[in-house]
């Protein structure tokens, strides 16, 4: 009896696991974010509507439309957060939380599209003492922020390339393409580093300094790095051309 039991419960610990990796992906905010990111597309798009030909134009938006379609980019990152994050029960448990709760929330309206909007000639200079900044800088040193900024500007910025690879076949070797990218990655990454800490202060300015505090702690635990490395691999599936 005591064998079946046992039995019984390694194999249904495939489903239960899943379904942790499914609320981590709901809890963390990612259903949120590719919203906002949908929409940022949508006015790149627009950017171009009245500078390209029409064809060209509506190449752009149909390339841009399938690529970034909002259930394969679901699709490949829960597939990616499952490849690469071993358990997602100490991350889980982090934004189950009511720090990690603040910390999505802060993370969400970051992206939103008004925010974006106000802030499109960049962000004011946040005043902070000491104390936070130290804090911040040992977030910026966590997680991978800069990162981050860098594929998804890299992702808005494919929208018209990868429109203009189609109309012109040719146009670029794969090699001399990938080399380009990862310039532009690095040069991106250097770019953005250079004000992480601004950003990061004005992201989490509803944070007091205890919870920034209790999130540096997270962030920098093996579970955190675990978390916020596989967050990195798992916002690059999501914004791959499938």
């Amino acid at each position: 009896m005591r064998f079946l039991l046992l039995l019984g419960v390694l194999m249904s610990s495939t489903s239960i696991f899943a379904d942790q990796y499914q609320e981590l992906y709901q809890k963390a905010g990612w259903p949120q974010q590719q919203i906002h990111f949908a929409g940022a597309v949508k006015q790149t798009q627009l950017r171009y509507q009245d500078t390209l030909p029409s064809a060209i134009y509506q190449a752009l938006v149909n390339n841009s439309n399938q690529r970034f379609a909002a259930q394969a980019m679901h699709q490949r990152a829960q597939q990616a957060l499952r490849q690469h994050l071993n358990s997602p029960t100490p991350a889980l448990a982090f934004f189950e939380s009511s720090i990690g709760q603040k910390v999505r929330a802060a993370e969400v309206a970051a992206s939103s599209p008004e925010q974006l909007q106000r802030y499109a000639a960049g962000l004011p200079e946040i005043n902070a003492d000491a104390t936070r900044r130290l804090l911040i800088r040992h977030l910026a040193n966590a997680i991978p922020a800069s990162q981050a900024g860098a594929e998804v500007t890299l992702a808005l910025g494919s929208v018209a390339a990868d429109s203009l690879s189609q109309m012109l076949p040719g146009l670029m070797g794969s090699e001399q393409a990938n080399a380009l990218l990862n310039t532009q990655r690095q040069r991106l990454i250097t770019e953005i580093s250079a004000n992480i800490d601004n950003s990061l202060l004005h992201v989490y300015q509803s944070l007091s300094d205890a919870e920034l505090e209790e999130f540096v702690t997270f962030a920098q635990s093996p579970e955190g790095q675990a978390y916020y490395k596989a967050a990195l691999k798992t916002l690059e599936a999501s914004l791959r051309q499938s």
